[in-house]
């Protein structure tokens, strides 16, 4: 079959219509490019041009072979050009895995970033547990993975990207909401929604250490396995709960997000793993933009405070803090949902 240097003497005869401007188009002189016609016309099995000593021209068969040659080596070069970058991960596509809590203020920057600076990279999002984000990684589905724990397992890279401290959400008439400066000691006693047990075993043990080891007790009266659950509860006036920073660009009318003293140890982490031997030339530079990411959302401003949030109104349904005394206690889910 023909070759891309046969359909290039080609395309530039059918242009020119005269064998030494060819040529010279080419650098080539004309005998080789005689050659190259007739042996594509043997090949074919037609004649592309007609010949004269004064003129050349193209046959019914030639007009119709120009469009196609032509197609085919500007789809050669686009094939070419894809490759090269490809190879300079200028092009292609990431499949990047995360925990649902990523996406309320993490995920949109590192992805924002990767974009910016990656735009031929086609990027492909999977929200899935942190287990589930294990079993893709292994199985080669997933280029990274944005995970709340570290995946400390062979052939497998992790990192910390992001300490964030946990913030206070309390409904927006409960009096911690107005308080100057809350502290930790205030939610002894008070209604508390805790992460569930599970995959969210993390922040439940480190929920209820802190609690124990600051000898406070609050009245644990659901434990729920999404943040986003949570902070519906709050919102409703259920309980208090403590969620990371990130989570505060969730925006509930009658949710306030307030800084609370914590230990420097008590914080939500975020992980970035990705398989040792994987090639895709975008990886390296979606690191250092998921890692961008993470770097500003570090230095980034506090959560949202009490006056930023609009007044609460008696039409929007939600209800204030109920008293302890009387008050039903919800039980816990005998199965909690996954880790979001």
């Amino acid at each position: 079959m023909f070759e891309l240097a046969q359909l290039r003497c080609f395309t530039t005869l059918a242009s020119e219509l005269n064998f030494r401007r060819a040529a010279e188009r080419l650098n080539m002189t004309q005998p080789p490019l005689s050659r190259q016609i007739q042996l594509l016309e043997h090949q074919l099995g037609v004649a592309l041009f007609t010949r004269s000593t004064r003129s050349v021209a193209l046959t019914a068969a030639g007009r119709a072979f120009f469009v196609e040659a032509q197609a085919l080596l500007d789809q050669a070069h686009r094939a070419a050009q894809g490759a090269r970058l490809a190879a300079l991960g200028e092009s292609g596509s990431l499949t990047i895995s995360f925990v649902a809590s990523a996406v309320y203020d993490f995920l949109p920057r590192a992805i924002t970033q990767i974009r910016r600076e990656r735009p031929g990279v086609a990027i492909n999002l999977l929200e899935t547990t942190t287990f589930e984000q294990l079993q893709a990684l292994r199985g080669r589905r997933v280029d990274l993975a944005v995970v709340r724990e570290p995946l400390q397992q062979p052939g497998l890279v992790s990192e910390c990207l992001l300490r964030e401290p946990f913030v206070l959400a309390t409904p927006a008439e409960h009096p911690l909401a107005q308080h100057p400066a809350p502290t930790l000691a205030m939610l002894h006693g008070e209604p508390f929604i805790l992460y569930a047990h599970g995959a969210w075993q993390p922040f439940n043990e480190l929920h209820t250490g802190l609690f124990r080891a600051s000898g406070i007790q609050p009245d644990y009266v659901q434990s729920l396995g999404s943040t986003l659950t949570i902070l519906s509860l709050v919102n409703a006036g259920l309980g208090l709960a403590l969620v990371p920073r990130g989570a505060s660009a969730i925006r509930f009318q009658q949710v306030c997000f307030r800084e609370l003293p914590l230990p420097a140890g008590i914080c939500a982490e975020l992980h970035l793993a990705w398989r040792d031997d994987n090639d895709n030339p975008a990886l390296e530079a979606a690191r250092d933009a998921v890692r961008q990411a993470a770097g500003d959302i570090a230095q980034g401003p506090p959560p949202i405070q009490r006056q930023d949030l609009p007044p609460a109104s008696p039409q929007d349904g939600s209800a204030a803090m109920p008293k302890r005394a009387g008050r039903p206690r919800p039980a816990a889910p005998s199965s909690p949902r996954p880790a979001r």
